[in-house]
């Protein structure tokens, strides 16, 4: 399927997602509690001017029916990134289908899985 390119201020969006995070990891390091970082992480957009949204509910559109249960995401960026935090030794292969799941429930083009509980952050970059 042929996906249309990211738009300027997405992609621009994007830089300061990915320095925003790798700023808290120089700062923090590994090792820490997921809930410290998604603080930090939003502290750092924030000083950027960046709009966001913590803990974001999404609901669920099936059969025509919506619920209202079930799912949420880290961080909503200027509401239209999505970034799923993680504080973990091992990344799992489900969180990138959850990331992808978000992207598709939430019609967004652009999500980001970060890790920052390695020696050298792991930041997946995610395009639906």
């Amino acid at each position: 399927m042929d996906y249309l390119p990211l738009t300027e201020q997405l992609e621009d969006l994007g830089k300061k997602i990915v320095d925003s995070a790798f700023t808290v990891h120089k700062t923090l390091g590994p090792g820490l509690l997921e809930k410290v970082y998604e603080v930090c992480f939003c502290h750092e957009l924030k000083k950027r001017n960046i709009s966001f949204l913590r803990q974001v509910d999404i609901p669920i559109v099936y059969d025509g029916i919506k619920f209202e249960e079930g799912l949420r995401l880290d961080v909503l960026v200027d509401n239209s990134i999505i970034c799923e935090l993680k504080a973990v030794d091992e990344m799992n292969p489900v969180w990138e289908a959850q990331v992808l799941s978000h992207l598709k429930l939430t019609d967004k083009r652009l999500g980001y899985l970060i890790n920052f509980n390695v020696k050298n952050m792991g930041i997946h970059r995610y395009i639906n």
